[in-house]
């Protein structure tokens, strides 16, 4: 098989637009119900591996890195910057106008000349609960409140601290639930309004019994019917739908059938002669007509959304008892080549495509296995059950074996990938 063409910029312009679509909405519901529940989010990312840009504002970094392959939302509580302040430690502090630590100088006594700036040895601290700490200055033990968003500063770089009030794990298990099932719910969201845009540009198929496009030399050409018609009857048979002509037509291979229309006000009948295919189904060779209303593109939206979810939802049970196997499967290499090949074909199927995958990342996260939002939401329900956590660090051990089973998962559907590449 032929490898996708590349070059065309068109094929790598869908690809990074298409990947990078999924993958923000995917995090921004992440990011914007844990801003709602008040979580400190450190870094929005796009893309894993090293900074390649960052940009911050407010309490968050923004950063695009290397490998176009994922993206997260740091969350406090859920990194070991804490660990930057310890006993012992010769630093300064500065306060603000009401004597509250707004930055620990943790590179010792560089205090920037603020007249408010102390150094000496800390002895203990909450950065927390109580948030104060306590520190050795000139031989004497002295207490500092500090501030819910001072600054830990180190080389340059500060890191404001998180109290447990705005940590992850501070939160009530309804707040991390949402905070979690949103990037899930994002997908789907997305999907939705990709398929409502689709209707709203190319149209979604009318269910009413309007003749769309007429192929020429077709039956219908040849008996005069032209794109608008109405069909109000055939032979006699009042009909109200195109499902209806469709059925009709079907069970009348070969056969002359009467057709009342009403074309701008007239109404006349037409004798057409129906043709057949080679399973014996009556064709007259016209295709159903399309409607670009709002109404009738949200109702498109809905139905599609739900069609490819059960879908998706039948082929992955289809994994589970053994009807499909890992041969089958495609992992980023291979959506990588079918998105080039799809944006080839014109944007209303690369929209098409671009929602079927947003549904398929929303369902996979949804799954409930270590590492994937699915498996998080498994952690929180064992929780709400037994009224306490799991331990932290039993349930980051399941969610790192987790991950490196996806990452083989991963190594080998792209290895199935170029061995259909390269065959």
């Amino acid at each position: 098989m032929p490898l996708p063409n590349l070059d065309s910029v068109e094929s790598v312009l869908a690809i990074v637009v298409v990947f990078g679509a999924l993958v923000f909405f995917h995090e921004l519901g992440h990011f914007l119900l844990a801003k709602r529940a008040g979580i400190l989010c450190r870094e929005f990312a796009l893309g894993m591996g090293p900074k390649i840009f960052s940009v911050k504002r407010g309490e968050t970094e923004y950063t695009l890195r290397l490998l176009p392959i994922g993206g997260m939302v740091r969350m406090a509580g859920e990194d070991p910057e804490m660990d930057m302040l310890q006993p012992n430690m010769e630093i300064a502090i500065e306060r603000d106008a009401v004597g509250k630590v707004t930055h620990f100088l943790l590179d010792g006594a560089q205090s920037g000349g603020s007249a408010r700036a102390i150094t000496g040895t800390v002895l203990r601290y909450d950065l927390e609960e109580a948030l104060t700490v306590t520190m050795e200055v000139d031989g004497e033990q002295r207490n500092f409140s500090i501030h819910p968003q001072a600054q830990l500063v180190k080389d340059g770089r500060e890191v404001q601290i998180a109290p447990l009030n705005r940590q992850f794990k501070g939160k009530s298990v309804s707040q991390r639930f949402w905070a979690i099932f949103a990037g899930p719910a994002a997908n789907f969201l997305l999907a939705f309004v990709l398929f409502v845009a689709l209707g709203l540009s190319y149209g979604v198929p009318n269910d009413a019994p309007l003749i769309g496009e007429v192929k020429a030399g077709g039956p219908a050409a040849a008996a005069g019917l032209l794109k608008g018609d109405k069909v109000l009857s055939i032979e006699g048979t009042r009909v109200e739908t195109w499902q209806q002509v469709v059925e009709i037509v079907s069970k009348s291979p070969n056969k002359e059938l009467t057709f009342e229309i009403e074309r701008e006000g007239q109404v006349s009948k037409v004798p057409l002669k129906v043709t057949s295919d080679e399973n014996n189904i009556g064709k007259i060779m016209v295709t159903q007509s399309l409607t670009s209303a709002p109404g009738e593109a949200l109702k498109y939206g809905v139905t599609s959304t739900y069609k490819f979810t059960v879908m998706i939802l039948k082929g992955l049970g289809m994994l589970f008892t053994g009807g499909v196997g890992l041969d089958d499967l495609s992992g980023p290499v291979g959506i990588f080549k079918m998105t080039g090949e799809f944006a080839q074909q014109g944007m209303a199927v690369l929209m098409q495509w671009a929602a079927v995958l947003s549904i398929n990342l929303g369902l996979f996260n949804l799954l409930p296995l270590p590492a994937l939002d699915g498996g998080r939401l498994a952690f929180l329900a064992v929780e709400a059950l037994r009224g306490r956590p799991i331990d932290p660090q039993k349930e980051g051990m399941v969610h790192f074996l987790g991950f490196a089973f996806l990452m083989l998962l991963i190594l080998v559907v792209t290895w199935n990938d170029l061995q259909r590449l390269f065959a």
